[in-house]
């Protein structure tokens, strides 16, 4: 896909992932603009200053404002919307917050890319969406049906959407607090360390965005292939790369926590296409008239497992190590 002389807008573009996305394509001839858009002055306000790249725009915003996004968007070819509430706890007791950003925010952002003919969308998911059981989940799967059936009706604008597990080291999740009470000498508190999760680095989440960019289809579906690890693990490899002898103390699991995450429901990996690296799930497109899959049906879906983080490959701690090595937080801890 040729995308030189182009315009990429990024909402939430101030967080982990716009960042990530900056780094990879400021310095290229790809895209001749980005357009940052969020609402904190203060995060735009310092990536402005950082970077200082006239290829780089900021829009003052918030996806949970039509308006604000429909202006942003004009003269935009392409969309990585990443803008979401995120974290767990903070859903869980602001359920109608996340809902405004997560579902309501992607319908706009949807709407403003089709009225200016936008040429794709890439929305970003969270495997907390599959068998969602937290408020954080739940909005994230409605925004996910949300942009299938936005898609089905888009008549200038492709909408195509991400899946993936958690980021190591992104903003607000563990690694970066087992560092800091390594570092401060506190207690590692672990919710549960038989916990699994999905590892991924925020330059692997860029690939699977590119991937779904340059091959998704109308209302597709992308899942990256991801090793995945115990949480108990993930403090001991942490504890043993920084030589700490902090102790791990179990403190319980967390408002809406799930013991394994679900990156593929067995529902969607009957008709998922294995693309090496990635699965794309294609997007239903039955209509309204119900009466087919109430005389059939398919027995499929029965044998078929889910794609979730006990079932796939587990790192253990020495291979937590080489893959937390990898990461920039985690380097500058060990050199300070």
């Amino acid at each position: 896909m040729k995308i030189e002389n182009k315009t990429l807008l990024i909402t939430g573009g101030t967080g982990s992932f716009g960042n990530a996305v900056l780094n990879r394509f400021l310095n290229t001839n790809h895209f001749k603009e980005i357009r940052i858009f969020s609402r904190d002055e203060k995060k735009q306000d310092d990536m402005r200053n950082q970077l200082k790249n006239e290829k780089l725009k900021f829009y003052i915003g918030d996806v949970r404002d039509y308006a604000s996004v429909e202006r942003a968007m004009r003269g935009v070819d392409y969309v990585f919307h990443a803008a979401a509430l995120k974290q767990v706890p903070s859903c869980e007791f602001f359920p109608i917050e996340a809902t405004k950003t997560n579902v309501f925010g992607t319908q706009n952002v949807i709407d403003a890319a089709d009225l200016n003919k936008v040429k794709k969308v890439i929305c970003l998911s969270t495997d907390k969406a599959a068998y969602p059981i937290n408020a954080m989940g739940i909005s994230k799967a409605l925004m996910e049906k949300v942009a299938v059936a936005a898609a089905r009706n888009c008549t200038n604008t492709t909408v195509c959407l991400t899946r993936y597990g958690n980021v190591m080291a992104s903003r607000g999740s563990v690694i970066p607090l087992f560092l800091n009470q390594i570092k401060n000498g506190d207690t590692i508190t672990v919710t549960d360390p038989k916990m699994t999760r999905f590892l991924m680095s925020l330059e692997e989440a860029v690939e699977l965005v590119l991937f779904a960019f340059e091959h998704g289809n109308q209302g597709d579906l992308f899942v990256n292939k991801a090793p995945a690890g115990t949480i108990g693990d993930l403090a001991q490899a942490l504890k043993e790369i920084c030589d700490a002898k902090n102790e791990i103390k179990i403190i319980g699991t967390r408002h809406g926590e799930k013991l394994y995450e679900t990156l593929c429901t067995r529902e969607e990996m009957v008709k998922a296409e294995d693309m090496g690296e990635f699965y794309r799930i294609p997007a239903d497109n039955r209509n309204l008239n119900y009466a087919q899959y109430f005389s059939k049906g398919g027995e499929d879906v029965s044998v078929v497992e889910d794609y979730h983080s006990h079932n796939t490959e587990q790192q253990g701690v020495e291979g937590m190590k080489k893959l937390l090595l990898q990461l920039p937080i985690v380097k500058e801890a060990v050199a300070s």
